[in-house]
């Protein structure tokens, strides 16, 4: 009985908080300062979540200002859905959409990239042959998948036939991802996880992969036909210590192999081996399944416009943002949100959603003549799906301080059937409302 009055509280709670999400996410906004006249010039580099969603607030608080955003994509990705496409419980078009969908009116959207970016002229070269000349830079260009880091890797590999994974690569890779991940907990043999050593979006989602095929094999009743073996790139399984210690925990009690300081540098599909760079020297295993996670850069764009640390991640390229107001250090008419923002946390889309007030508030606050008073904390937030219906919501700032946005109710470090609802169902609405400017 008290199973069953648990389950029912928790699922009151869970539609209590959605619905209340959902509400707040459409009435964000609603009741606003009237618009800021100018006829500033916003570029903005980027219209993933971070771009789409900074178009559509400053076009409500500047009033003749001129936005443009550039982005040579056509589709844009709801990359939180790539775990789930890769597990099999979704398809490919789950995170599809059109950037366009996104982009408000009034709004200049060139279908280019940034080849060239000068903050010295305030211009950037598209790869068209435009020059663009700006007042405001914000710059949302997300990263780049250095695929080629990885020897003997190729895209075109991933798939069952080679049992090879690389569901970060887009939502037909993931798909492509989840066949190969069907292949091996049906026939089972060495399944080998990890992620790279640089910088990442969503540092848990390989944790999160393994966990769920771990899970996956089990539930097919083939667990004790399959060897899970994670490869963590630094001593420890998660940046955040009561987030790695659990994670631990959890890999023991499902008897998964952990190994520290292992970063993939090379397979041989054929042979279907891997090589780990290891503080020892390099070590190769044997797989019958592999999830490869390459490094991950600044696009070259921005590596080489001069916005980089000099002196930090210089083989990685993000840009020089102040830490609390994510303007750059050096050039304060140069704004940074996302995943290409050089800042010790917050590669998440959730992370975006806090970036976004920080942003408008200094730079709408200047143009109107005042100082900005917004500070971004480091909040990330990484749902940690443990298993097919159950995740932790883990939430920390840059001080690896536990930041739950519903104590009380969701245990940050506790398996919840409510934390795995927050990701698969309430997540993308959320995120939704984020790219129209509500959330």
């Amino acid at each position: 009985m008290r199973e069953f009055t648990d389950l029912t509280a928790s699922r009151r709670a869970f539609l209590g908080l959605a619905a209340g999400g959902i509400a707040m996410a459409a009435g964000a906004g609603a009741v606003q300062a009237r618009p800021v006249r100018t006829n500033a010039r916003i570029l903005i580099l980027g219209a993933g979540a971070g771009g789409a969603a900074i178009a559509n607030r400053l076009l409500s608080r500047l009033d003749g200002a001129e936005i443009t955003i550039l982005d040579g994509r056509s589709q844009h990705w709801y990359q939180p859905g790539f775990t789930l496409i890769a597990a099999g419980l979704r398809g490919a078009n789950y995170a599809v959409s059109g950037t366009g969908d996104w982009l408000p009116r009034g709004v200049n959207w060139i279908n280019e990239y940034a080849a060239g970016i000068d903050p010295e002229s305030n211009s950037v070269t598209t790869t068209g042959g435009q020059r663009l000349e700006y007042d405001y830079l914000i710059v949302a260009t997300g990263l780049t998948l250095d695929w080629e880091a990885i020897e003997g890797f190729d895209l075109s590999l991933a798939g069952p036939d080679t049992g090879i994974s690389a569901h970060y690569a887009g939502p037909d890779y993931a798909e492509a991802s989840w066949r190969a991940l069907d292949k091996f907990t049906d026939a089972g043999g060495v399944g080998l996880f990890g992620r790279p050593a640089t910088e990442m979006k969503c540092a848990g989602a390989p944790v999160k992969i393994c966990l769920l095929a771990e899970d996956i094999a089990t539930t097919k009743g083939n667990r004790d036909r399959c060897e899970f073996v994670y490869n963590a790139q630094a001593p420890n399984l998660f940046g955040v210590p009561v987030i790695h210690h659990r994670v631990r925990q959890i890999m023991d009690e499902r008897d998964i192999t952990y190994r520290y300081s292992h970063v993939l540098k090379a397979i041989d599909p054929g042979a279907k081996t891997a090589t780990y760079a290891t503080p020892e020297g390099d070590v190769t295993d044997s797989w019958d399944f592999i999830n490869v996670v390459p490094p991950q850069r600044a696009p070259q764009a921005v590596r080489e416009s001069g916005l980089a640390w000099a002196d930090r991640w210089t083989d990685q390229g993000w840009i020089e943002v102040d830490m609390q107001t994510l303007r750059h250090a050096r050039y304060p008419n140069v704004f940074g949100i996302g995943d290409i923002n050089g800042v010790p946390k917050g590669k998440t889309a959730a992370s975006v959603k806090f970036h976004l007030p920080v942003v408008e508030d200094h730079l709408v606050s200047e143009i109107a003549g005042r100082e900005g008073t917004r500070m971004y904390d480091g909040y990330t937030s990484c749902p940690l799906i443990t298993r097919v219906g159950r995740a932790m919501l883990v939430e920390f700032d840059y001080q690896d301080n536990l930041t739950p946005s519903f104590p009380g109710v969701i245990a940050p470090l506790e398996e919840l059937w409510i934390s795995w609802l927050m990701k698969e169902v309430a997540l993308k609405a959320t995120y939704n409302a984020m790219l129209r400017g509500r959330a």
